[in-house]
C-alpha cells in the first residue's frame, strides 16, 4: 500500500512540474520586456532602398510563377526601379537633376579612357565596360605578387604570371 501512495504522489509531482509553465503566466520583472515571436524584427531593415529592392524581387517572383502579366510587370518594374534608384542616390548623397535646373559643369579632371572605346561614363572605372580592358589611367597590380603592371602588360614583369584582360 505504501508503494501505491508513493507512486501516486510521484506521478502527481511530475505532472505538476510538467504543467506548471503552461498553466502559470510568465512573471514579468520591472523594466524588462517579453521577447516573443510577435512584433517587429529589429534586424528587419525598412529603409526605402531595401523596401524597393524587395518589391523588385517580389515582382520578379510573381512574374516567374505567372501571377503577374507582362504589362503589369513592366509597369511595376519601372516604378520600383525608380524608387530604388532615388533611395540609392539619396543614401550616397548624389543629387538627382530636376527638370529646369542647370546641371553642374563638367569636370576638367581626366576621365578614364579605353584605348578602343574612348572615355568611359563610369566614375572611378578601372576596366572598360564594353571590352573589359584595363583603362590607361587605372593602376594595374599583379594578382599573384602585387607588383605594379605596365598599362598594356600581358604578363607580370616580376613573377611572370598572366595578367587578366
Amino acid at each position: 500500500m505504501l508503494e501505491l501512495i508513493l507512486g501516486v504522489l510521484l506521478a502527481a509531482g511530475a505532472t505538476y512540474f510538467v504543467l506548471r509553465p503552461i498553466l502559470q503566466p510568465p512573471v514579468e520583472s520591472e523594466g524588462s520586456e517579453l521577447v516573443g515571436d510577435e512584433g517587429e524584427d529589429p534586424a528587419d531593415d525598412m529603409s526605402p532602398q531595401t523596401v524597393a529592392l524587395r518589391a523588385l524581387k517580389e515582382i520578379e517572383f510573381d512574374r516567374a510563377t505567372e501571377k503577374l502579366s507582362d504589362a503589369d510587370y513592366e509597369q511595376l518594374k519601372a516604378k520600383y526601379t525608380q524608387e530604388a534608384l532615388a533611395a540609392m542616390r539619396e543614401e550616397s548623397g548624389v543629387r538627382s537633376v530636376e527638370p529646369g535646373v542647370k546641371p553642374a559643369p563638367a569636370s576638367r579632371l581626366p576621365t578614364p579612357r579605353c584605348p578602343e572605346h574612348g572615355p568611359r561614363p563610369e566614375k572611378d572605372a578601372q576596366f572598360c565596360s564594353d571590352c573589359g580592358k584595363r583603362l590607361g589611367a587605372a593602376p594595374g597590380y599583379c594578382a599573384r605578387c602585387g607588383s605594379t603592371l605596365e598599362d598594356d602588360a600581358r604578363y607580370c614583369n616580376r613573377c611572370g604570371a598572366r595578367v587578366a584582360a
